[in-house]
């Protein structure tokens, strides 16, 4: 897999300059050191950082935990609030699959309803 470190930087300085935020502040937000969060801001370093360090970036800059990681693997952000799931987080997953299958569920039933009386998806009449 192709690590972006350009697009972490841009990411962050990016979000830091739209929260008003200086690298201090940052380092201080995310108990991150300072010179790690100019390196990482900087792109003048590239080389494996811990997700520890990436979460706590993405959350005291008001992102999702996974944000930074995805950026640097050039997957989509998750978005705020979005489950986050580990390998081994095997119930929560569950759960998730579980609520899209209800929702799946109840929309097959809608449709099948308009079917029976002979409706489309705005109540006219079919056919």
């Amino acid at each position: 897999m192709t690590e972006d470190w350009a697009a972490v930087a841009r990411a962050i300085d990016q979000r830091a300059s739209e929260l008003g935020l200086r690298q201090r502040e940052l380092a201080k937000r995310s108990h991150v050191s300072q010179a790690t969060v100019r390196e990482l801001q900087r792109n003048t370093v590239q080389r494996r950082r811990s997700a520890r360090t990436l979460e706590a970036l993405s959350l005291a800059l008001s992102w999702h935990p996974e944000h930074l990681l995805a950026v640097l693997e050039g997957r989509r952000p998750p978005a705020v609030g979005e489950p986050v799931f580990t390998e081994d987080d095997v119930p929560t997953r569950l759960a998730a699959i579980e609520r899209h299958l209800r929702e799946i569920t109840r929309q097959l039933d809608e449709m099948n309803k308009r079917l029976g009386a002979g409706t489309d998806r705005d109540g006219e009449p079919t056919g």
